[in-house]
């Protein structure tokens, strides 16, 4: 391996990162005026912006064990997965009354930005 392939993985990762906190602060700002404005879709020149919002439940993993009835069911978990924890209650393995009080909801603004 040469010195030059580790210099420039090293410069392509400080860039990615340069990039990713413009994004965020770019992203922010739309999301931002979309939110104030009301807006879920924008037409700006060649662009449509929608902004699409949605939830995520954020489990605490102590509060879930205390509310599962069935320390096998825990196994099934093994650590809180919101797309387990889902497939279990459709299969009533468990209920959502059960577990109401064990996760807080996370609410998210998906920004989604596309050329015309």
């Amino acid at each position: 391996m040469e010195d030059k392939t580790v210099k420039r993985y090293y410069q392509l990762k400080k860039k990615q990162k340069e990039i990713e906190l413009e994004l965020a602060e770019l992203r922010g700002e739309i999301v931002r005026h979309c939110v104030e404005g009301e807006i879920n879709e924008l037409e700006i020149g060649n662009y449509k912006v929608k902004v699409i919002a949605q939830e995520r439940k954020e489990f605490d993993e102590a509060k879930l064990f205390a509310a599962l009835p069935d320390p096998e069911v825990w196994r099934l978990l093994s650590k809180p997965d919101t797309s387990k924890i889902a497939g279990l209650i459709k299969l009533n393995v468990i209920s959502e009354e059960t577990i109401k009080d064990t996760y807080s909801v996370k609410h998210l603004s998906l920004l989604q930005v596309d050329k015309k």
